[in-house]
C-alpha cells in the first residue's frame, strides 16, 4: 500500500501524506510507521522545502483587496480565487490559469495554452462559473495581472455579476492558497523537464485535478480531507439541515 500510495503521488507524497491516504482507505498507517516503511522500501519524497513571499501594501487604485486574506468562508461558492502559472511544453512555456473554490481548496476551473492573456483566464472562469450551475453572491480574487484587470475580463465578472478583489501588488501572501497550490503541482506532478507538447501538459495535468489533487491527495486545510470529501460532507450536512426544518 505504501508503496502504491507514493506511485500514485508522482513520488511527491511523504509519510504524513502516505498515512493519512492509507488509513483513509481502511489501512490505519502512522505517520512514523509510514516514514520507516519508506525508509525499508527506499522511497523519497520530492517535494521541495517551504519558500518565502514577497510583500507589499500598494491596493489597486480602482479595485480594493476585499478578501483582505480571508480564507476561510463559510460555504462553497461564497469566495474563489484565482491565478496564472507558467509550464514548460513543446519546448516552450504554456501557461494554466486555474479557479480554486476556497472553501474546500478544490479546483473548479482551469485551462491551458501559449498565451497568458484575458482569453485564458477567462476561459477558466467560464468553465466554473458553469460546472458550478451558475451561483450568485461571488467573490472573486486574485493578484493585479492585465489578464484580470483587463476590460475584457472585467467584463466578464460584471456579465457574470461577479464581485471583484485584488492582491496588493508584488503580495503573494493575499493569494497563499493559489501560490500553495501551484506549488503542490509543480513539486508533486510535473516533469522536471516538461511535456512535450501541450496537448500532453493539458491532459496529465488534468489528471491531477480531477484526480490525485481532489480525490486522493489529503488536505491539511480539509483536517486531512480530500477537497471532494470536504465538499461532499458540506452537502450531506445542508440536506440534513434542510430535512429537520421540514
Amino acid at each position: 500500500m505504501v508503496r502504491r500510495i507514493h506511485a500514485e503521488s508522482n513520488g511527491s507524497a511523504g509519510a504524513r501524506t502516505i498515512a493519512l491516504v492509507a488509513t483513509e482507505r481502511a489501512i490505519p498507517l502512522s505517520r512514523y510507521r509510514a516514514q520507516r516503511l519508506m525508509g525499508k522500501l527506499g522511497l523519497v519524497s520530492c517535494q521541495l522545502p517551504k519558500h518565502s513571499y514577497k510583500k507589499a501594501t500598494q491596493e489597486h487604485i480602482c479595485i480594493p483587496n476585499s478578501l483582505d486574506r480571508q480564507f476561510d468562508p463559510a460555504r462553497p461558492n461564497q469566495v474563489w480565487v484565482g491565478d496564472v502559472t507558467y509550464i514548460w511544453a513543446g519546448n516552450r512555456w504554456s501557461y494554466l490559469a486555474v479557479v480554486l473554490d476556497l472553501y474546500a481548496r478544490k479546483v473548479i476551473g482551469w485551462a491551458m495554452s501559449y498565451s497568458p492573456d484575458s482569453e485564458l483566464t477567462a476561459k477558466a472562469l467560464t468553465m466554473a462559473f458553469e460546472l458550478r450551475g451558475k451561483p450568485d453572491g461571488l467573490l472573486f480574487h486574485s493578484d493585479q495581472g492585465s489578464h484580470y484587470t483587463s476590460t475584457k475580463y472585467r467584463q466578464l465578472l460584471w456579465r457574470y455579476q461577479i464581485k471583484q478583489s485584488l492582491s496588493r501588488r508584488g503580495n503573494c501572501w493575499d493569494n497563499s492558497p493559489m501560490e500553495r497550490f501551484f506549488r503542490s503541482l509543480k513539486t508533486e506532478w510535473v516533469p522536471t523537464l516538461g511535456y512535450k507538447s501541450l496537448a500532453e501538459a493539458r491532459n496529465h495535468v488534468t489528471s491531477y485535478i480531477i484526480g490525485y489533487y481532489s480525490q486522493v491527495r489529503p488536505h491539511a486545510f480539509n483536517d486531512g480531507k480530500t477537497p471532494n470529501k470536504a465538499e461532499e460532507i458540506y452537502w450531506a450536512n445542508c440536506s440534513k439541515s434542510v430535512a429537520k426544518k421540514t
